[in-house]
């Protein structure tokens, strides 16, 4: 992904992420507290329990939609995974690997979901699969894939730490801030605002959440 892809992808997200509320904001780092809350979480925390729904949970509905549930399977599905993580979140190996967790576990129970649905009407097994999930090629599915693209990059502003979401926001805003007034916002020299743009889109790039809608793949599940 080019600068101008990801720059283009945050132009909302970073917006959103930084007006909406932040029961997490306790819990930011380096990661954008990504370990803090999970470990918390397993402990017990409820706080920190809900920021991680709260971050995560449109990843998980953009991904059903992707296979075109209806809403009450989709929250069917919904509620599954975070069952799933409340029995497994103790024995994730890597915090970090929590949104490809996420998401190949939502994938599985939309299979799951699926499979059980054809128990029920095998007469349209041939129809479904030739629909499902999602094809790029479809413009109807093309906005599913971004829907859960947008639900990712959202995920995964909310992983950086909280200069970089508001250097990010103020960038990308239509029109953007000038460099002079995000020098004033934010204490920074206007030289240093290009390289800690620079720094922060390096870091979205990197971020769990991202990788794991890029790769496709489980990044160890930790069941």
């Amino acid at each position: 992904m080019t600068d101008g892809d990801t720059a283009a992808l945050v132009a909302g997200a970073a917006g959103r992420a930084r007006n909406r509320a932040a029961p997490d904001e306790g819990f930011q780092a380096g990661d954008g507290g990504l370990t803090a809350l999970v470990t918390s979480a397993a402990a017990g925390d409820s706080t920190a329990w809900n920021a991680l729904v709260q971050r995560y949970a449109p990843l998980v509905h953009a991904t059903c939609r992707r296979w075109r549930l209806d809403t009450a399977d989709a929250a069917d599905v919904s509620q599954t995974v975070w069952l799933r993580l409340v029995e497994n979140l103790g024995r994730l190996r890597e915090p970090q690997a929590l949104p490809g967790w996420l998401r190949t576990t939502t994938v599985r129970e939309c299979t799951r979901l699926y499979h059980a649905r054809q128990r029920e009407r095998p007469d349209d097994l041939a129809g479904y699969l030739a629909r499902s999930p999602a094809d790029e090629s479809d413009p109807v599915d093309g906005r599913l894939i971004d829907d859960e693209r947008d639900a990712a990059l959202r995920a995964a502003v909310t992983e950086l730490p909280e200069r970089c979401q508001r250097l990010l926001g103020l960038l990308m805003r239509d029109p953007p801030a000038s460099y002079t007034d995000i020098s004033a916002r934010l204490g920074m020299p206007c030289g240093a605002i290009g390289p800690t743009r620079a720094r922060c889109l390096d870091r979205l790039r990197g971020s769990p959440t991202l990788q794991a809608l890029l790769t496709d793949a489980d990044p160890g599940d930790g069941q």
